[in-house]
């Protein structure tokens, strides 16, 4: 319970440092014979400011909460 609440603080850490993450995707628009064509899209995903700081409170919880119990 621990191990998993440290997790959640450094992943709403994380975060609000980063404010989200990119992906690439790829799409296959054509193929005529040995020639693929072949598109890559750049996607971002943001995160929230109150879902980092959500997690850090709910990690700080289940941490202060795993050391009584």
């Amino acid at each position: 319970m621990r191990l998993f609440a440290i997790l959640l603080i450094v992943a709403g850490i994380l975060g609000l440092v980063y404010g989200g993450f990119t992906y690439t995707t790829e799409d296959q628009e054509a193929k005529i014979g040995p020639v693929e064509f072949v598109v890559k899209k750049n996607k971002t995903v943001n995160i929230p400011v109150w879902v980092g700081i959500g997690t850090i409170v709910l990690g700080g919880i289940l941490l202060v909460g795993s050391r009584r119990g």
